[in-house]
């Protein structure tokens, strides 16, 4: 018995103009679907409607409204890509190496530098040093 994964796929020429732009949005979706699969990226969530709320009760300005909707939006696009590299690195060393260790510390980092700015704005807003 084949699994979806081993079976042969024909690869599917993209089509032009519109039709397009609806795949694209298609295969964002999916991507959306998978990235909610993490439990990281759905406490990312948690913690920028937490950060809403915080906003709300200091009466941020709109400026940080917009920043901070900014940041969950890299914060969200890093952790994708982070997902990416793991999921890549699976398939690609099953087996434990070091090479496969370092792609996914870097994601990590990457993920974790993000969060320390982001966390670090919500506290600036929220205390009015900003």
């Amino acid at each position: 018995m084949s699994t979806p994964e081993s079976s042969p796929r024909q690869v599917v020429r993209p089509r032009g103009g519109l039709l397009h732009v609806i795949d694209a949005a298609g295969y964002s979706l999916a991507g959306f679907r998978r990235l909610w699969a993490e439990t990281a990226a759905r406490l990312e969530i948690l913690g920028a409607a937490l950060a809403a709320l915080a906003f709300w009760w200091a009466g941020a300005a709109l400026w940080h409204w917009l920043v901070g909707a900014a940041l969950l939006a890299l914060v969200l696009a890093v952790e994708a890509l982070n997902t990416a590299i793991e999921v890549l690195t699976d398939r690609l060393s099953p087996e434990w190496s070091q090479m496969a260790k370092d792609a996914k510390d870097l994601g990590s980092l990457a993920v974790g530098l993000l969060l320390v700015l982001a966390g670090g704005f919500v506290v600036l807003v929220v205390t009015g040093a900003v």
